[in-house]
Order: C-alpha cells, then sequence, then structure tokens
C-alpha cells in the first residue's frame, strides 16, 4: 500500500527552483471558467514555505493590490500550479516574513535587500 502511494508522490512532482522566503516570484495558475481554461499570473513577495520537499509543500505569496494586503497559498506541487518563476531574489534573515503584514511597501524594501 505504501509502494502506491510513494508512486504517485513521486509522480506529483516537479522540477522547481529553489524558492527561499523574501524572494519575489510570480505564479502562473491554470483557472477554470466555465467551458475555457486559461493561466494567471500572481506576482508577490514569498513571505512563508511550508512541509519542506515533500508533495504538500505550499508557498504564501503576498502582494499589496489597489492598496489591500491580498495574500495567497499555493500548492507547489498541484497540477493547476503551470510554472514558479523567480522575479527576485531576497536575503530575508527569518523563515516566516509574517511581520511584513503591518509594513508599507518602502519599509519592506528597505528591510530586505536583493542578493548580490
Amino acid at each position: 500500500m505504501s509502494t502506491k502511494l510513494e508512486e504517485f508522490k513521486k509522480k506529483q512532482k516537479k522540477e522547481l527552483p529553489e524558492i527561499n522566503p523574501g524572494d519575489r516570484v510570480k505564479v502562473y495558475q491554470k483557472v477554470k471558467a466555465g467551458d475555457d481554461e486559461r493561466v494567471q499570473a500572481f506576482e508577490g513577495l514569498v513571505i512563508a514555505r511550508k512541509h519542506g520537499e515533500d508533495t504538500s509543500a505550499t508557498i504564501t505569496v503576498r502582494n499589496i493590490i489597489e492598496k489591500v494586503g491580498v495574500e495567497k497559498i499555493f500548492p507547489i506541487h498541484s497540477p493547476t500550479i503551470e510554472k514558479i518563476e523567480i522575479i527576485k531574489r531576497g536575503n530575508a534573515r527569518k523563515a516566516k516574513l509574517y511581520y511584513v503584514r503591518d509594513k508599507s511597501r518602502k519599509a519592506i524594501r528597505r528591510k530586505l535587500r536583493a542578493k548580490n
């Protein structure tokens, strides 16, 4: 029984770049609207990565859209995720960046300097 589960997990895993908190990413997700299927992009700051390298691994991406903070949790090995593109690498000192919820964009940029 466990071999079937391991086989399924191995089939589900995708080859993805290393994603860390503080990175600016663009996630392309397949969205179904009626009979149509399209790809929708969501760009933002990775504030958390959970569950390691397992198939249940997730990332939390935050962006400010029209002065409202929007957070989405993406299961990175899901079949609905088409690709994840890293726009800018960040240099975060913490594993979970939940404190950025209370900061402005300018304060976040100052805190998270880009890696060289």
